[in-house]
């Protein structure tokens, strides 16, 4: 992938001998068919239906239940020495407060493990919750999804895929055609191999940095595992088909909207460090045909396989030391306000007028549901339980389809080299929160 790929000046015999051999073929079909399977087909396994990638991680989690928490402390213990060992904890301000954040982040989860600590925070629904809902499936998937992700995006799909989905991506969301495959591995994946995907992309100069925020802020949203949870505690499964395209429809009817609006519109067009980047290129006419093309220029360039699952273990490593410390620490600080402080009820009034005004039943309990969203994407599902139909609907859209939140996505995404800051993230998130509700609030009374 990071090799320069062969010149479309290329003679075409050179080509034909190059790139059309019946390994390269073999490759792109081969491991990219796996790598789907792996990702994006559901199997039907002791009676839950998920992809085998999820299938995966819960068979890891209940056949070893001491190990997959021990090994989720372990790499939490590496996060949070990691930015000491390579000495980048005191290189800025923002590296300090969360090299700071990830030590806490260690000690809460050596506190968790060991289940010792203050009442409150071994209560069910705080530390012990985010650790086993959290950091557990995460610390297991990231990794394990880097591994596969060699498959899926080191020979040839991206490039296939981004020639086809050109007209449709950079038309509506301003970002290239490869950028299809970052938003449904986010969706059935997991938001942190989205955005594993993502950061690669952009390193590599595949991506801008604006390019880089709105497939981050736009499409790394939940996966569906975890969406089938939210639908599950608000007793949605009778109308699971409804929620899950709502919830498609209005993420991405959303990220159309922000990125035209500030901040994203005004976000910077370069590549990574102020680099050229080698962005693919514009195809006119014969898409198929170009698609094909480089596919067999990415499966001739690929590194071997042994070595390009080496490189993606090791980048889904990093992110998972970087991701799990502050998940816990961020996550539990945010948690703690929202379950012992009037906080997020004070911020339910900036709300208000907007689920009074779309005549949301319960517009107050709408309204707080939304605003500590920003903590937890669970926590608003969790508020609306005894509400009306129309509510639990439009909050278990809205809690997807605003992205952000401090738990799990904004340490996910700080811990990628995108370079965004936590106030910008807030106000996309503010953004993605009001215009979710203006457009998955008509819907839900037309179809309920």
């Amino acid at each position: 992938m990071s090799e320069k790929q062969i010149s479309y000046e290329t003679p075409s015999s050179e080509i034909n001998n190059n790139i059309y051999r019946v390994s390269n073929v073999l490759k792109f079909l081969v491991y990219s068919l796996i790598g789907i399977f792996m990702f994006f087909i559901p199997v039907k396994i002791n009676g839950t239906s998920s992809i085998p990638l999820d299938h995966i991680v819960t068979w890891l989690n209940s056949t070893f239940p001491s190990i997959t928490p021990l090994f989720a402390l372990l790499v939490i213990l590496g996060g949070a020495i990691y930015p000491f060992a390579t000495k980048t904890w005191n290189t800025s301000k923002f590296n300090v407060v969360f090299s700071i954040l990830k030590v806490l982040g260690l000690i809460i989860g050596l506190a968790l493990y060991f289940n010792v600590g203050p009442s409150w925070l071994l209560t069910p629904n705080m530390g012990p919750y985010l650790f086993d809902n959290l950091v557990v499936p995460v610390g297991i998937t990231v990794p394990l999804g880097g591994v596969l992700l060699a498959l899926l995006v080191g020979y040839g799909l991206l490039e296939f895929v981004g020639v086809l989905g050109e007209r449709i991506m950079q038309p509506i969301w301003k970002t290239p055609g490869r950028s299809a495959i970052n938003a449904l591995a986010s969706f059935v994946a997991s938001f942190a191999v989205g955005l594993l995907i993502t950061n690669r992309e952009y390193k590599e100069g595949k991506f801008t940095v604006k390019q880089s925020v709105i497939i981050a802020t736009g499409f790394s949203t939940v996966t569906v595992a975890f969406m089938i949870v939210v639908a599950k505690t608000l007793e949605l499964m009778h109308i699971w088909n409804l929620y899950f395209w709502t919830t498609l429809f209005v993420t991405f009817a959303v990220t159309a909207v922000t990125v035209r609006i500030w901040p994203i519109s005004k976000m910077s067009d370069k590549y990574y460090n102020k680099g050229q980047g080698e962005p693919d290129e514009k195809i006119q006419g014969e898409y198929l045909k170009n698609a094909w093309k480089n596919a067999m220029v990415a499966a001739n360039n690929a590194p071997s396989l042994a070595r390009n699952i080496w490189d993606n273990l090791r980048d889904g490593m990093v992110m998972t030391m970087s991701i799990l410390p502050t998940i816990l620490s961020i996550g539990l600080i945010c948690l703690a306000l929202a379950e012992y402080t009037p906080l997020f009820g004070y911020l339910g009034y900036i709300f208000y007028p907007i689920t009074a005004l779309l005549q949301i039943p319960e517009p107050f309990l709408a309204a707080k549901a939304a605003a500590i969203g920003i903590t937890e994407m669970f926590l608003p599902a969790l508020l609306v339980v005894g509400a009306p139909l129309i509510t639990k609907f439009i909050i278990s859209v809205v809690c997807v389809s605003s992205i952000i939140f401090f738990s799990a996505s904004v340490p996910s995404i700080l811990s990628t080299e995108i370079p965004i800051s936590i106030p910008k993230l807030i106000i996309i998130w503010f953004e993605r929160t009001i215009i979710s509700l203006i457009i998955v609030t008509p819907i839900a009374f037309l179809l309920l």
